[in-house]
């Protein structure tokens, strides 16, 4: 009976052993399976990202950018339209072929060039418009498109902006642009507010019309209202807009010049006695002789600034009409082109 009971017990372990090394060969067997097929499974390249260099952009030729921009996928057309805008805006001669253009007298040519003007140019290439020469261009392409029936600018409750030729608003839209992104010094030598802004329909009277501007500036929100009161905000564009009858001129009584002799013994007080009496200065007097040269010598300097700035000039006539002082627009001698 022992020796029955032990033989149960033997094959019991065996079979338990059996049991237990064929489960791990068929799990090794799977395993190895498993990864003999992983090795074996052919996977598809993933694609590398490629970037376009300023190398391979300039190697283009012009008959491969117009075959690019006709290409059904969205993304090529659209990088090579931004590549041919880059081209155009930083070559000298297309930009001044636009500005040539937009100043001619035919409608459709100048707004052709206009709308290509717009589309080669963004806020990252302004700075290729802020020059003299494209400043005067736009003021000119703003005088061609002056309306001669346009109503009075007298309501503070209606807009015209938006009714305004696209011409003007495009010209408009350039120049508010650079006045935001620079300033309008260069637009206000270039006459803007003599050549187009006066002309506009302010009124009749002098009183109306300075009423009118002053009304536009306080109730309109346009690119012209921005415009305005940029030139307002300057001391030479006060100076067009008053001679031009838009702004009023400061009332004396009101006003406190810097060049009479009281204060010029205001500000050099330092130099002479407190007990001088400003009021009985005689001519020959060394403080009055004295104030006089420091007079003197601030006009002359002055004048000579004067006179450099009308030195250089550039003349805007294409040769149909007689040359005349409007066509004569003085250059800024800061402005590099």
């Amino acid at each position: 009976m022992e020796w029955f009971t032990s033989l149960a017990t033997t094959d019991r372990a065996t079979k338990a052993a059996l049991i237990v090394h064929g489960v791990a060969l068929v799990g090794t067997v799977l395993l190895a399976l498993d990864q003999w097929r992983a090795e074996c499974e052919t996977k598809p390249p993933q694609p590398k990202p490629q970037y376009i260099t300023q190398d391979t952009e300039d190697a283009l030729k012009l008959s491969t950018l117009d075959a690019l921009i006709g290409h059904y996928n969205h993304a090529i057309r659209e990088t090579s339209v931004k590549i041919v805008c880059d081209r155009a805006v930083n070559d000298k001669d297309t930009i001044d072929r636009l500005l040539w253009g937009i100043t001619r007298p035919d409608y459709d040519e100048r707004m052709k060039n206009l709308r290509a003007l717009a589309v080669i140019t963004d806020p990252h290439s302004l700075d290729k418009l802020h020059t003299w020469k494209a400043y005067a261009a736009l003021v000119r392409s703003l005088e061609l498109s002056l309306d001669p029936d346009q109503e009075v600018l007298d309501s503070d409750d209606w807009d015209e902006y938006p009714l305004r030729d696209m011409t003007e608003k495009l010209c408009l839209m350039f120049i508010s642009q650079l006045v935001n992104t620079f300033d309008c010094e260069k637009l206000i030598k270039a006459r803007f507010v003599e050549k187009w802004l006066v002309k506009q329909n302010w009124g009749n009277t002098e009183d109306e019309r300075q009423q009118n501007f002053s009304g536009y500036l306080r109730s309109k929100n346009n690119r012209l209202a921005e415009i305005m009161s940029g030139i307002r905000q300057s001391p030479a564009g006060r100076e067009a807009l008053q001679k031009c009858g838009l702004f009023p001129y400061p009332d004396p009584e009101e006003s406190e010049p810097d060049d009479d002799d009281t204060h010029l013994v205001e500000r050099f007080s330092v130099l002479f006695p407190e007990t001088l009496d400003v009021n009985s200065l005689e001519p020959n007097h060394r403080a009055s002789m004295l104030l006089r040269s420091f007079y003197t010598a601030r006009t002359s300097e002055d004048q000579r600034d004067r006179n450099q700035r009308h030195r250089e000039a550039m003349v805007l006539n294409d040769g149909s009409r007689p040359v005349t002082s409007d066509d004569i627009i003085q250059r800024d001698p800061e402005s590099p082109a």
